[in-house]
């Protein structure tokens, strides 16, 4: 089924990606310039913006923090300027590994706003332009991680399931409006994020494959992009068990893992 238009070709639209410094922003910003878009960059590390226009001629680098309202603004005014956006996709985020025991407001905050703060200051800038006219795709890159609460994702697992939620809840609004709405759902892919993980991470992508799948899903029309399916379907299930069900399994998930760490100081 197809929620929204399909895309099969990105000549002459023009696409933000906040985020798009490394990983599944970068990737994606990357397979875009090759089909034809005219590509504007976001991050906060301008020197990665400007190493991605020196090698992607006629996109644009539009550096900001995606925590900072006042500079969202600013950008947005940007890149609105250089005429209509066709799609906005914001692929900003941050990841660290909590857990109750080890619990930091600090790191929890710093999870809110760039992961979900950010995306409201951006649809804030954004959101006029495609109302005013009726057209534009809002994408939103939240994780499989947003689907239930799972170990050691106190702090991002949240942020995510509410980047889910809003973009249902977008869709639904702004249907009618002639305004496109996506949310991509990824596994794991090869970042400096999931660099951070220290146990197996099952259909693990490049970025390059994953990014593939993204303009696949826009090609296809979808409201959910999710990959590896392989991985991913199995998410959904875990998604509609019973408590009673996902929570055994999720208790299971912890003592392999406490028993994995304990094996391991004993054989250093």
């Amino acid at each position: 089924m197809s929620f929204n238009p399909s895309i099969t070709d990105w000549h002459g639209k023009s696409i933000w990606l906040v985020g798009a410094s490394s990983g599944i922003g970068e990737a994606t910003a990357t397979a875009l310039h090759a089909a034809g878009a005219r590509v504007f960059v976001s991050a906060r590390n301008a020197a990665a913006l400007t190493r991605f226009v020196e090698a992607h001629p006629g996109s644009v680098a539009v550096p900001l923090d995606a925590s900072d309202p006042v500079a969202v603004k600013t950008a947005a005014i940007t890149v609105q300027q250089a005429g209509p956006v066709d799609l906005v996709m914001y692929c900003a985020g941050y990841y660290k590994p909590v857990r109750a025991d080890n619990f930091d407001l600090n790191e929890m905050l710093k999870h809110q706003q760039v992961n979900y703060l950010g995306l409201l200051y951006v649809l804030d800038a954004m959101l006029p332009h495609f109302l005013q006219r009726q057209a534009g795709h809002i994408s939103i890159v939240s994780s499989v991680a947003g689907y239930r609460g799972l170990p050691k994702s106190l702090a991002y697992g949240p942020t995510k399931a509410a980047l889910i939620n809003l973009a249902e809840t977008l869709y639904v609004d702004l249907k009618a409006r002639g305004i496109s709405v996506s949310v991509i759902n990824p596994g794991f892919v090869k970042t400096p994020a999931t660099a951070q993980n220290d146990f197996p991470m099952p259909g693990l992508m490049t970025t390059a494959e994953a990014a593939a799948e993204i303009l696949a899903g826009w090609r296809r029309g979808a409201f959910e992009i999710h990959f590896p399916k392989r991985f991913t379907l199995w998410m959904k299930v875990l998604r509609v068990l019973p408590y009673a069900v996902f929570f055994a399994i999720a208790s299971r998930l912890v003592k392999s893992e406490a028993d994995s760490t304990h094996n391991a100081s004993l054989n250093p």
